[in-house]
């Protein structure tokens, strides 16, 4: 049995990921979970699940669950604090990272000081602050297992495999909502257009950075730190039909592939049953001949601006990712909100990045300055 703490119950990631514990109550146990302010998301976690301790984001959401779970042996926390506290656990043997956004960093450096197992599905963490977080995990001997599904891939990937002997990681890419629209057709699209992704049911904002190709850009940075791989030997094709996750390329030219068909369950599930499979009950299985042909394409960095940002950010390094990250937030948030457009969301980055000084090899308390820095300068763009 695996005790597990949840970072993030109540978003996308987070919902599946009490769904594959529901789903094999035999080998896992949620002892802790955090949400934002969904309490009511919150309650009917604390009844399905009997947990030990929960966190919410405001002190007024933590007086509620207590007013409603008076009797109770739970422990209640909020705010970062509250992350914090649910991050490290005593019980806890693995922390899935499922929060959105860099609120995500320091429970997890703080998880892996007391060795847990990190599944991480937050891509931030890695993007502001991978130099920190994986000299950190080598420090502590501490496994980070990504629930990302291309990343997932990979990792299965090389199960079994000599690092020594890689050639390159191929990301692929659905394209996202807007893959077909050329820029001049995306001037007037709205949210709900960005919303509806044609392959994956995730989050508002991730399926706004799908669109946009931040997210693949995102995870470029990612790969790079989980892999230890140059960014110029990572590649991202697009690839349609959403069936092969990522792939491994060898440098006796041999390339290796995990496929599926889109269901964000599968990396979840093999992120907390690591090294080991479990039966998938509910999932749907690949039938090869039902799609017949599977199509890539090369990316076109000059219709993907986003794309472009990422891989200049990651190669440059220091404090850049921290500014590229911080300024997709804040500038999707804005999209989001009604305040500007789909496009503005690439220049409010470009303009974050040319007007930030770089610095090389910051310590956390600079990517926090940065970060607050970058967010201030794009909401005086956007309010």
């Amino acid at each position: 049995m695996k005790q597990i703490s949840l970072l993030g119950a109540s978003g996308s990631i987070g919902v599946q990921t009490l769904e594959v514990i529901k789903q094999h109550p035999d080998q896992f146990e949620l002892v802790a979970f955090s949400v934002g302010s969904n309490v009511s998301a919150a309650v009917e976690i604390i009844k399905n699940f009997s947990p030990k301790a929960v966190s919410v984001k405001s002190k007024e959401d933590c007086d509620t669950l207590k007013r409603q779970f008076p009797a109770s042996s739970i422990r209640f926390t909020y705010g970062e604090e509250g992350l914090v506290d649910i991050a490290t656990h005593d019980e806890a043997e693995i922390v899935v990272n499922a929060v959105m956004g860099s609120v995500g960093l320091v429970p997890t450096l703080q998880a892996i000081e007391c060795k847990k197992t990190i599944a991480l599905a937050n891509k931030e963490t890695l993007v502001t602050a991978g130099h920190i977080v994986m000299a950190a995990a080598k420090r502590h001997g501490v496994s980070i297992i990504p629930v990302d599904s291309e990343h997932s891939a990979i990792y299965q990937c090389l199960q079994g495999e000599y690092e020594k002997n890689i050639q390159s990681l191929i990301l692929t890419a659905s394209g996202g909502s807007f893959r077909d629209k050329s820029r001049k057709e995306l001037e007037g699209v709205t949210v709900a257009d960005a919303l509806n992704h044609p392959n994956w049911s995730m989050g508002a904002k991730i399926t706004i950075d799908s669109a946009t190709m931040m997210n693949k850009g995102l995870e470029v940075i990612e790969a790079h730190w989980l892999f230890d791989i140059p960014y110029e030997d990572i590649q991202v094709v697009l690839h349609r039909e959403s069936v092969i996750h990522s792939m491994v390329e060898f440098h006796d030219t041999s390339v290796m592939a995990q496929l599926g068909t889109p269901d964000m369950k599968v990396p979840i599930q093999y992120a907390l049953s690591y090294p080991d499979r479990f039966e998938h009950k509910s999932g749907k299985r690949l039938s090869l001949t039902d799609f017949g042909k599977l199509h890539f394409e090369k990316m076109d960095f000059e219709r993907f601006r986003c794309l472009h940002y990422a891989y200049e950010a990651g190669k440059t390094g220091g404090t850049l990712p921290t500014v590229l990250n911080a300024a997709n937030e804040m500038a999707v948030d804005a999209f989001l909100n009604g305040k500007i457009g789909f496009l503005t969301i690439e220049d409010l980055i470009e303009k974050a990045m040319q007007r930030h000084e770089v610095q090389m090899n910051p310590d956390l308390q600079t990517i926090k300055e940065i970060d607050l820095e970058t967010r201030e300068f794009v909401r005086s763009l956007t309010d």
